[in-house]
């Protein structure tokens, strides 16, 4: 037998799922932000897209920059977005690096909890920085881990790098990293410039060491080598959304929607993800789209 709720939706042509959606319509919009490089532009219409498919109205609010949009979410500016655990504990709550991943997830949980956001499932994934040569200079130089680079480097090497402003000042950028593995580069050796155009600064031969993300992917298909971090200096950089407390109880639906959502990513499907747009120049909008369609979230 039919709830009479169902049955009188029944009656008058409607379903309990069109209503749902309606009432999500009329809600004031869910503002999903996004940081300011491939992956988290795609990530960021990937999550609009799916929230619009389930009837949110929702804005986007993306290319930001990463403490610009932490401190719109803390503000109630921005609703969700998707996070790394390492900004989290290290950037936003000034935390030693814990010891693995999931020591990371579980300090930037609990310490943002006390903000009001919420951390959802976390992904399997590590966007981590990284450093990369060209494979054929790094054989010439028989270099292929970060100790192999700073001993190049104390050795004489007259070596240039390609860093993004943000790595180049953070407290686990280049500064921290090189005391780590006990080198240095000059600062004229240093040569700042936008994330994305490292890769290709690289490539050219413009610099012979450039910062990269681990999950790009560039990296394969401009025959980069990435440096083995073999200190392991660098702290994880595991994804998940991350929503305001107050949003979450408005919209407790939405958490099976993005832990969902996250559950479908590792680093395999980003580096696809990010080859797709960086390297076969596809639509972001569009390989969000077929992300969502290919894991049937749509």
């Amino acid at each position: 037998m039919k709830h009479p709720i169902t049955a009188l939706l029944t009656t008058l042509g409607l379903s309990l799922s069109a209503v749902t959606t309606t009432a999500h319509a009329q809600d004031d919009p869910i503002v999903v932000g996004g940081l300011n490089y491939t992956e988290h532009l795609i990530l960021t219409s990937a999550t609009y897209q799916l929230l619009e498919a389930n009837g949110y109205n929702v804005d986007k609010r993306d290319g930001l920059g990463t403490s610009v949009l932490r401190q719109a979410q803390e503000n109630g500016q921005v609703d969700l977005y998707w996070e790394y655990t390492g900004n989290s504990v290290i950037l936003f709550n000034d935390q030693p690096q814990p010891a693995d991943a999931a020591e990371t997830y579980a300090t930037a949980k609990r310490l943002d909890a006390e903000k009001g956001l919420v951390w959802l499932d976390p992904s399997d994934t590590n966007n981590t920085y990284a450093l990369a040569m060209r494979e054929a200079d790094a054989e010439e130089r028989d270099i292929h881990t970060l100790s192999d680079l700073a001993k190049a480097m104390n050795d004489g090497a007259d070596l240039t790098l390609a860093s993004n402003a943000e790595f180049y000042a953070r407290d686990d950028g280049l500064r921290p990293l090189q005391e780590a593995y006990g080198f240095e580069f000059p600062r004229s050796n240093v040569k700042r410039m936008d994330s994305g155009l490292t890769y290709s600064a690289l490539r050219e031969g413009e610099v012979d060491v450039a910062l990269v993300f681990a999950t790009d992917g560039r990296n394969g298909a401009f025959d980069f080598e990435v440096l083995d971090d073999d200190q392991q200096f660098f702290p994880v950089y595991q994804l998940a959304p991350v929503v305001r407390e107050e949003t979450l109880d408005a919209h407790p639906d939405l958490k099976p929607l993005l832990n969902e959502m996250s559950a479908a990513l590792n680093d395999e499907t980003l580096i696809d993800l990010n080859r797709r747009v960086d390297v076969d120049d596809q639509n972001i909008e569009r390989v969000a789209k077929d992300f969502l369609t290919e894991n049937d979230l749509m």
